[in-house]
């Protein structure tokens, strides 16, 4: 384009999705290790969403739930953590030190500064105290293993401690010590999500210590996780990894720097590949489609989505949060969506070609394909039901 440096087009970077993201066929992979491996982080704001995910993505999708559930609670490979803008996600548990320095260090400073200042306010036990009943808490969950809230504070009473919170103004409410308590040690990773109360699908969970990690320089740990997500998610743009990151412009940029990555050309501008990165991928041997869950890591990938998601399609398929809700896949790009009938039923709605349409167009074809994967979909989870915590217009819609 004029300035020396590579182009990558929509149908190059919807290539290197198709692959990377281990959704095209022959990308798919064996474990849910291999899944996190090739993502990075799975979002955990809604507990299906994990489990979604990595069942759109294993060649063997039968044994989804077994796998995950082994490998986040038997051999702890992956674990359920706070992570990138106070978000929860599940990483793999090697990962945990790099995602704990360049991203929870700060988040977890305001927690607990927070959390003081209120209790402060509201006339309850000051910090001193808050360390004490903390440090009896993390030894009760060290014997007990797992435990859920309630079970902590049988074994430690003075978590049942409340105070006002807000006082006096519109949204004033009472707060548990218990519950504000475990927040903070989520986002400082001293403790991490087990065991589900229930079914996999099921957003109550024990606790437990989290696995124990070095102790990394803030600006190492940045420095690998940017690389680890370039690799899979590259080419981006600044702006697409200040959104992801949540970090300030001048980490990202020292980062960028650090891990010597290179400038590439987009449609939008300037991008970032890793340093050895920059030569054309393969494209996939055969079209793909795909049925992914809402906060799917692929959808929520990049905060520039016109290359992969028409904005026209977009009031449909996100909540009034922005979380994206189930999406439909064609080759690359978001088609539409699907939704799970009371009664078991996979179904799904084209929506590229209502309306303005994105101009592509979604034949007999990509239909065969996507009820190819709706009824793969449907065979894995049997019996179980799943609704999406965060409900989206067009989802909504196909339940009814």
């Amino acid at each position: 384009m004029g300035d020396g440096l590579r182009y990558i087009g929509v149908a190059e970077r919807r290539a290197r999705l198709a692959l990377r993201h281990r959704l095209a066929p022959q990308a798919r992979v064996a474990t849910p290790e291999a899944v996190a491996d090739a993502l990075l982080a799975l979002h955990g704001s809604d507990p299906a969403t994990v489990y979604l995910a990595v069942g759109a993505r294993l060649a063997d999708p039968a044994a989804t739930v077994a796998e995950t559930d082994r490998a986040l609670y038997a051999d702890r490979t992956l674990v359920r953590m706070h992570g990138m803008r106070h978000t929860v996600f599940v990483f793999p548990t090697k990962s945990t030190a790099v995602v704990h320095a360049s991203t929870g260090l700060a988040v977890a400073a305001r927690e607990r500064a927070t959390l003081v200042k209120d209790m402060a306010k509201a006339g309850a036990p000051d910090a001193a105290w808050l360390k004490e009943v903390e440090e009896s808490a993390l030894a009760a969950l060290a014997r007990l293993g797992q435990a859920t809230a309630a079970e902590l504070a049988r074994e430690e009473p003075r978590l049942r401690e409340q105070f006002v919170y807000a006082a006096g103004k519109s949204y004033e409410g009472v707060h548990t010590v218990v519950t504000r308590l475990l927040r903070v040690l989520g986002v400082e990773g001293k403790v991490v999500r087990g065991r589900p109360l229930g079914s996999w699908t099921s957003s109550q969970f024990r606790w437990a210590l989290a696995p124990e990690h070095a102790e990394l320089p803030v600006a190492q740990a940045q420095s690998e996780l940017l690389r680890h997500w370039l690799t899979a998610c590259g080419p981006a743009t600044e702006a697409d990894l200040k959104w992801w990151t949540g970090w300030k412009v001048t980490d990202v940029r020292r980062a960028l720097t650090a891990i010597g990555a290179r400038t590439v050309t987009l449609d939008e501008g300037a991008g970032y590949v890793v340093e050895d990165d920059v030569d054309a991928v393969p494209t996939p041997g055969e079209p793909w489609a795909a049925l992914l869950p809402g906060l799917d890591p692929t959808a929520m990938g990049w905060q520039g989505r016109d290359w992969y998601l028409a904005p026209e399609l977009r009031p449909g398929l996100f909540d009034y949060s922005g979380n994206v809700g189930p999406t439909v896949w064609w080759n690359g790009r978001v088609v539409g969506s699907w939704a799970q009938r009371a009664d078991g039923e996979i179904v799904w709605r084209i929506l590229a070609d209502e309306g303005k349409g994105d101009g592509e167009g979604v034949g007999g074809e990509a239909k065969a394909a996507i009820e190819a994967e709706a009824a793969r979909l449907g065979a894995w989870l049997g019996a179980t039901r799943v609704t999406p915590r965060f409900r989206t217009p067009v989802e909504k819609e196909l339940v009814r």
